[in-house]
């Protein structure tokens, strides 16, 4: 943290990001930073996706409660919610879901979840016009604590539909169609976390 603040000092660099960090390891670095008076991280480079929500349940909140703003990389969940890959067909030649060695490296998602979020990702498709990679960028630009995503393109007029998703309108029938497709059994202290936060409306802090 020193070395970075020393950076920030020297006008090297203007702000510091982490990246995939656990909850604990950003509080502790943001933390010591207050203690000491030196530059704090105001970014952090995390996972984020339809078929990946487990940053809501402890980094969002920390995200919001401390002013650090998520820099969501896959959007797409490593390819999955491009719009190629749907229940009941073969993955498209051009995936990097076809090679063994990279998918070891790929955010672990069950296939049924995927196909139930392509699903709903389809049929609000067929409702707006818009490509199943367009709303899949959309609803996490959307997102409390998201202040940019990173995406990638194969072609020019790929990165110009995935630039234009940012300002995609989504009626709210169409995210929560997409919020119950999405949603994932929490697992502790998260769910218990949850039902106290139903139960006892009012803040603890």
């Amino acid at each position: 943290m020193h070395a970075l603040d020393d950076l920030v000092r020297a006008g090297k660099i203007r702000y510091i990001g982490c990246s995939n960090f656990s909850g604990w390891h950003l509080m502790k670095a943001l933390a010591i930073s207050e203690k000491f008076g030196l530059a704090r991280y105001v970014a952090h480079q995390a996972y984020y996706s339809l078929i990946g929500r487990e940053y809501e349940w402890e980094l969002m909140p920390l995200a919001l409660d401390q002013g650090v703003g998520a820099v969501v990389w896959s959007p797409l969940g490593f390819g999955r919610l491009g719009g190629k890959v749907r229940r009941g067909q073969a993955l498209p030649k051009l995936s990097r879901l076809n090679d063994a060695t990279t998918v070891r490296l790929a955010p672990p998602a069950e296939d049924e979840s995927v196909y139930r979020v392509v699903d709903a990702l389809d049929a609000v498709a067929k409702d707006t016009g818009y490509s199943v990679a367009q709303i899949a960028i959309n609803w996490v630009v959307r997102r409390p604590s998201v202040s940019t995503v990173i995406v990638g393109a194969r072609t020019e007029e790929q990165l110009r539909q995935n630039l234009a998703a940012a300002e995609l309108k989504l009626a709210p029938a169409h995210l929560a169609a997409l919020e119950a497709a999405s949603a994932k059994t929490r697992t502790y202290p998260y769910w218990h976390q949850a039902q106290f936060a139903e139960r006892n409306p009012f803040p603890t802090n």
